[in-house]
């Protein structure tokens, strides 16, 4: 199954628990594609000792099964650049994924 997470949200646990239902969905063999909108670019920076979205991240960045995309127009309104963690992507990307998915959840 393919699963498409939508994170809006800087809120380190809704990111956070994102994080872990996409390391689950990994373990049981599911394609899992994160799209980063508005406020959700900024997810990296909210990780911390209860919540440590680094730590989800890099276990799901080894998994070799997810793809993580941000909305460029949304990182240049926050002064971001694009990473290995949050790469520059469009609105056609989101689309895509939408339309290509089976799931589509946000947070």
């Amino acid at each position: 199954m393919k699963i498409a997470l939508i994170l809006s949200s800087n809120d380190p646990e809704k990111n956070w628990n994102a994080l872990r239902l996409a390391n689950y969905a990994v373990t049981e063999g599911d394609e899992v594609e994160i799209f980063l909108l508005g406020e959700g670019v900024e997810y990296e920076k909210t990780s911390n000792e209860k919540f440590n979205i680094t730590q989800q991240l890099d276990t799901l960045l080894k998994s070799g099964k997810a793809e993580i995309k941000a909305c460029g127009t949304c990182m240049k309104s926050r002064n971001q650049s694009g990473s290995e963690t949050c790469p520059i992507s469009g609105l056609k990307e989101l689309y895509e994924l939408i339309a290509s998915s089976d799931k589509v959840l946000t947070f």
